[in-house]
């Protein structure tokens, strides 16, 4: 049985450098995440962790983008000693 994932695509626009320098590099991509990441980001303000919807927003996306990377390469060593402290991570988030 096939499994099914959530297909999004993200858009980054460089809007301005801290140095002053030419700002135009665009970034788009698509990508696949097993959770509904708008439910997510919803669930994530409505806790009200964070003072502001911008910081919630910016936590969950990045969040759920970098846990996805791990679940699909749980087995490479670079997160061998993350995968622990994620988990645990992740129950105290969902505790909340």
């Amino acid at each position: 049985m096939e499994k099914r994932s959530n297909k999004y695509q993200l858009q980054l626009n460089e809007m301005s450098l801290k140095d002053g320098s030419s700002a135009d590099k665009k970034l788009t991509f698509e990508f696949e995440n097993h959770d509904d990441l708008f439910k997510i980001i919803d669930l994530i303000k409505s806790k009200k962790i964070f003072e502001d919807e911008q910081t919630a927003n910016e936590f969950s996306l990045g969040l759920k983008l970098f846990t996805e990377v791990l679940i699909k390469n749980g087995k490479h060593p670079l997160f061998e000693e993350l995968n622990p402290a994620i988990s645990d991570f992740m129950k105290k988030l969902k505790s909340y």
